[in-house]
């Protein structure tokens, strides 16, 4: 028998019949394709590929020197009166406002003279009619060509809390992965940020001879030992590491949509097996191999995912762009500023997505495919063998499911692998399979009791609904575990995010107790810390309405190779005002007393469990020249960074980062004074200064808005999932009524109306949905406690709260039932307009 032949009248006629049937499998397939590349593609462009801002017009050098407050600009003389032939520039990096546009650019200064005179500088610096004598000038600066300025054009820039107003004297090509930036002499810079003395980083080229790391340990010898000396680029290198967790859950995520794809073509495969299986037995008798079989089958499941693969890869490419919008946006909300790269549909991704889509399309059809090449030609006129098989194997099912549910439970105690939680996602694979295990005797069982309880409500179609769903278990329970497990993992994100919002909401009440907070104005980022005059602040604190300001500064760190933030406290403020939480659960003035003009610091939750440190413990920081020893005394719970935190005293910090402006200010009104009333005359005394003001109530809501944009894509990704399993439901019905038509006529030909089959169907796709949503519900619960306490404390650090979010789950799982009994409506169409007499005559 030609092979080819048996291909197309065993495979391919059948599908070509069905073809609203075959268009949602296609569909569901292309979906989880395309959710999988989109995911791929926008994580590379906003992680992967990660360039930081501050990395445009760095040129090509070897080493760089950073510390945490700036390095002294004297360092720059030291380095060039060196005997060795090296290239020393310096930098100033900050971000700048423009006034007009409210868009947010990276502010470099450069050292334009000393680039000019030694043939290094851009042409954009030089290539402007008398635009060398601008160099030096403190109102010059030149700007990226995608700003759309022209030279002569007056700017106006928001630095800091300040507005001044520049000429543009040329402008920079964004060629070379360059962000469009504004760049000014260094002095000007330096003015302008009032950083006096110091710049934020030095760069070096060194001769290629000897080789780097022996220009590391001669350039060593001549620096301080606070400052840090290290490869060009290694901040850009710590945030991709830092990126890594992020990008990892978000690609793993993506995967939940190709799962419930996969119980899908099973689910499609092994209805073909079922309704074919004298097919089957015809050409086994004929001749066929049992390989011609398996192959057969194998090739129908390929084609549905080669077809749908070649559909997701432009839908994939169309998602990618709102995708990487939205990661691009957490990035800088929760880690660092950068400039996302391109997106683009290379070869590789182009061999993901045909190996994903035919991959996971063959391996969910492998076993029904597998079953149908064993049957002889004898057994293959039997139906119902695989049915029965089913019934009396699900208590087994059950003892394996609870095995494998042990197995989870003892798997969730294992720690992370190379900082991720690769065990953790090994638990939930496991409890999701438990769960498919489970589900016969789930649904047998929960189908005899819907028989006896609906009858008197919904009458005898109730009945037959339900004993058709569970004289069909086989194609009933992978229906349900598909749409079970894409609504347990929209349970336990829900769960999650939700446990994690009611857990931001309570440490804010604990964090945020202050009246008013005011911060410089511009764009929020984890990155950006503008900073207030002095001025400004000493005149509100005078104010006779202000009862105490806290100043807490922060600036940029680096330790042992990942980013933090560092940042100083009034602890005087914090003892009256302030009620911390810590880990310990030692008292706040108990723990504060210790931090008091000493060495000591408090370390974040997330930056503890990074770099596995406890109260006690010491830590080696790099503040300005100096290199010194804090110890840590205590650690608390934080959520406003993933990168960490460590904070010290305010006069420790001025100790050794004499700088006293302040980042933000949190101020407390006086018991006396009427909030309102504070707030205007803190007004009248900022005029003149562009900082933006917020009650606490004001604060609080704005965050909660950044904490759910934040997980809007996560969202979507459910959303998703959910929508390809209730297009299998629709499928599968369809292809029940198909497989029932001698039924539904005998039925029609007993006097059944239109109405009562169109009832049946419906309450069949309601019997689903509700099977599905306590199934889904109870996986969801236990999925959630491994996202919270496993998956989440290992990839992030933070400690969540349990919390049911029941309004929205409610809400969720309600759409999700009307879509499943929505999707029996075309199905229920197409039983009532079966032909009674020729379905029968068929038999």
């Amino acid at each position: 028998m030609s092979r080819l032949l048996l291909f197309y009248r065993l495979i391919v006629r059948p599908v070509l019949r069905e073809p609203v049937r075959t268009s949602l499998t296609v569909l569901a397939i292309a979906l989880g394709v395309a959710v999988v590349l989109a995911i791929d593609l926008a994580g590379t462009a906003a992680a992967g590929s990660f360039r930081s801002s501050m990395e445009t017009l760095t040129g090509e050098n070897d080493l760089e020197i950073v510390t945490a407050g700036g390095v002294p600009e004297n360092l720059v003389g030291t380095l060039d009166a060196l005997p060795y032939p090296l290239r020393v520039s310096s930098r100033i990096e900050d971000y700048a406002v423009v006034a007009e546009t409210k868009q947010t650019l990276p502010l470099i200064g450069l050292d334009l003279v000393a680039e000019a005179s030694e043939g290094r500088a851009s042409s954009g610096f030089t290539g402007a009619e008398d635009a060398s004598k601008y160099l030096s000038a403190m109102d010059s600066v030149w700007v990226g060509e995608t700003l759309g300025r022209k030279s002569g054009e007056s700017i106006a820039l928001l630095i800091n809390d300040q507005v001044a107003t520049y000429t543009v004297r040329g402008v920079l090509p964004d060629s070379k992965g360059n962000t469009s930036a504004i760049v000014m002499d260094i002095s000007a810079a330096q003015y302008a940020l009032k950083r006096f003395g110091r710049v934020d980083r030095i760069l070096i080229r060194v001769p290629r001879s000897p080789n780097l790391e022996e220009w590391r340990r001669r350039l060593a010898q001549a620096l301080p030992p606070g400052v840090q000396l290290r490869a060009a680029g290694a901040g850009t290198n710590e945030n991709r590491r830092m990126l890594a967790a992020f990008r990892w859950n978000l690609q793993l995520l993506s995967y939940i949509a190709l799962l419930v794809g996969a119980f899908l073509i099973y689910n499609t495969i092994s209805v073909s097996v079922v309704r074919r299986r004298a097919e089957i037995g015809i050409v086994r008798a004929l001749g066929a191999s049992r390989g011609l079989v398996l192959a057969a089958f194998v090739g129908e499941a390929a084609c549905f995912g080669l077809v749908g693969a070649l559909i997701g890869m432009p839908l994939g490419r169309l998602m990618a762009g709102g995708a990487v919008r939205l990661m691009g946006e957490t990035v800088e909300a929760l880690y660092v500023t950068s400039q996302p790269g391109a997106i683009a549909l290379t070869p590789v991704s182009v061999f993901l997505v045909l190996l994903v889509g035919v991959g996971v399309a063959v391996a969910s059809a492998y076993s029904p495919a597998r079953e149908a090449s064993f049957v002889s030609p004898v057994e293959a006129m039997a139906r119902g063998r695989r049915e029965y098989a089913t019934h009396v194997h699900k208590t087994r099912n059950v003892w394996i499911a609870v095995g494998l549910g042990l197995a989870a439970a003892a798997a969730s105690l294992a720690p992370a692998i190379g900082g991720k939680p690769l065990i953790g996602y090994f638990t939930a694979l496991l409890l999701v399979c438990a769960s498919a295990f489970a589900m016969p005797a789930l649904v047998a069982a929960i189908a005899g009791v819907a028989a006896w309880l609906l009858k008197r409500v919904l009458g005898v179609e109730a009945v037959l609904a339900s004993r058709s769903l569970s004289s069909s278990l086989r194609r009933t329970s992978v229906l349900v575990g598909a749409l079970s497990t894409a609504i347990a993992m929209m349970t336990a994100v829900g769960i999650m995010v939700g446990s994690f919002r009611e857990t931001v909401l309570l440490w804010m009440g604990d964090q945020l107790p202050a009246d008013l907070y005011m911060r410089p104005a511009g764009n929020l980022a984890a990155d950006h810390h503008p900073t207030i005059s002095v001025e400004l602040t000493e005149k509100i604190a005078r104010l006779p309405g202000v009862g105490a300001i806290d100043r807490l500064r922060e600036y940029e760190t680096s330790y042992e190779g990942m980013p933090a933030g560092l940042g100083s406290i009034e602890l005087n403020i914090l003892r009256e005002y302030h009620n911390a939480d810590f880990l310990s659960g030692r008292k706040t003035s108990e723990v504060l007393a210790e931090l008091r003009d000493s060495n000591a610091v408090l370390v974040s939750e997330p930056f503890a469990n990074k770099h596995h440190l406890r109260a006690g413990d010491g830590i080696t920081l790099s503040l300005g020249e100096n290199r010194v020893v804090f110890r840590v005394v205590d650690v608390y719970y934080d959520y406003s960074s993933e990168r960490g935190a460590i904070l010290m005293d305010r006069t420790v910090m001025l100790r050794y980062l004499p700088d006293p402006a302040a980042s933000n200010l949190a101020i407390y009104v006086a018991p006396a004074a009427r909030m309102e009333d504070v707030r205007a005359e803190i007004e009248k005394a900022a005029a003149g200064h562009h900082v933006l003001m917020f009650t606490n109530r004001d604060l609080r809501g704005e965050a909660l808005r950044i904490f759910d944009h934040t997980f809007a894509i996560t969202y979507a990704l459910e959303t998703i999932a959910v929508l390809i399993a209730v297009m299998g439901v629709a499928g599968a019905l369809l292809a029940l009524v198909i497989d029932r038509r001698r039924e539904l006529g005998l039925l029609r030909f007993l006097g059944a109306t239109n109405g009562q089959i169109r009832k049946l169907i419906l309450i069949e796709a309601g019997l689903i949905g509700l099977l599905a949503n306590l199934a889904g519900i109870a996986l969801g619960f236990a999925l959630s406690l491994i996202l919270i306490y496993v998956i989440n404390k290992q990839s992030f650090g933070w400690t969540i709260r349990f919390h049911w979010p029941v309004a929205v789950l409610l809400g969720a799982l309600t759409m999700v039932y009307a879509a499943t009994v929505l999707a029996g409506l075309y199905p229920a169409y197409i039983a009532v307009r079966l032909n009674p007499v020729e379905v029968v005559h068929e038999e």
